[in-house]
């Protein structure tokens, strides 16, 4: 459905998106991740032909956007992080103002209109003013905006962002619902609700491609690393267990007279029977040893603080 093929855009002398490439799927939910300053929203915009690239193009159906500017926005639906309400318009006013602007009129609108309300469960607060609403019915506002001609793609940045815990969760289920339809691309910095909602993922850092693939698929190439929590009482503890092979990095600290250490590791031997059998040489007490269960977040922290790049 979306083709982004070796992109660049440059403000001055600061490149926003550099030579950026990857691909949407038909009805595929895809996340897409970075840190702040990366280029997500830049590429979102580029994206919905708000802002045109300086190389590369984009491709809706392998027909360029810039060929047919204004078909392609036709096709495309946009939820901005900072979501553009009007607070002193009804709900029914704004999605009408927007309907409008959209091209939709009469019978068209109203059908238009009534499907949206329903896709986003905002029929309670349709005759209230935009001003009086909750951060989360305001998002769903906006959601019902991004929705309202019917598009085929649906691009969101940070649509959760703001919500209490049971706000997100709201969210995250009209996604997945609007996701059952359309292609989505979903920009978050919520873990949790990139794993839940998405298929796929695409990580930037620095403007550049570093990573993509299914959640499984960048976890296994996690392969190598480890991370081990340790709580020993004894002595020489901390460079004892920094001295174990392929230990990267160790982070100590006391707690009720004992050590607490999270180890980082590299290589593929498991160090547990090592530490069990360091403790029992060296009469330390062992409280607590396991091994955590790789997760995005760290991956998506190593990707992005190290420049790394995975193939899949």
């Amino acid at each position: 459905m979306i083709s982004v093929e070796a992109v660049t855009k440059r403000f001055g002398s600061l490149t926003a998106v550099d030579n950026l490439s990857f691909t949407v799927a038909q009805g595929e939910v895809l996340g897409f991740l970075g840190p702040n300053g990366a280029g997500k929203t830049t590429t979102m915009r580029i994206l919905t032909g708000t802002l045109e690239p300086d190389a590369g193009q984009v491709l809706i159906d392998g027909v360029p956007i810039q060929r047919d500017l204004k078909a392609a926005k036709a096709r495309v639906g946009y939820l901005p992080e900072a979501n553009p309400l009007y607070d002193d318009l009804l709900v029914a006013e704004y999605l009408e103002y927007v309907g409008e602007l959209r091209g939709l009129r009469g019978a068209d609108l109203k059908a238009a209109a009534r499907e949206a309300v329903e896709a986003t469960g905002i029929g309670e607060v349709f005759y209230r003013p935009i001003g009086q609403l909750s951060k989360g019915y305001r998002q769903r506002v906006g959601l019902a905006a991004a929705i309202l001609h019917r598009p085929e793609i649906l691009l969101l940045d940070e649509p959760t962002e703001g919500l209490d815990p049971n706000q997100r969760v709201e969210i995250r289920r009209l996604v997945s619902e609007l996701g059952k339809d359309r292609t989505v691309l979903l920009c978050s910095h919520v873990m949790r609700e990139v794993e839940a909602t998405c298929s796929r993922l695409v990580i930037l850092s620095r403007g550049r491609l570093v990573a993509e693939g299914r959640v499984d698929e960048l976890l296994a190439a996690r392969t190598g690393r480890g991370r081990y929590l340790v709580e020993v009482e004894g002595e020489g503890v901390v460079e004892a267990l920094k001295a174990l092979p392929g230990v990267t990095g160790c982070d100590a600290e006391g707690v009720n007279g004992r050590a607490r250490v999270i180890l980082e590791t590299r290589g593929t031997e498991e160090l547990r029977p090592r530490i069990f059998a360091l403790a029992r040489d060296k009469g330390w007490t062992l409280w607590e040893l396991h091994r955590e269960k790789a997760s995005l977040e760290d991956v998506f922290r190593q990707l992005t603080s190290e420049g790394e790049e995975v193939a899949s």
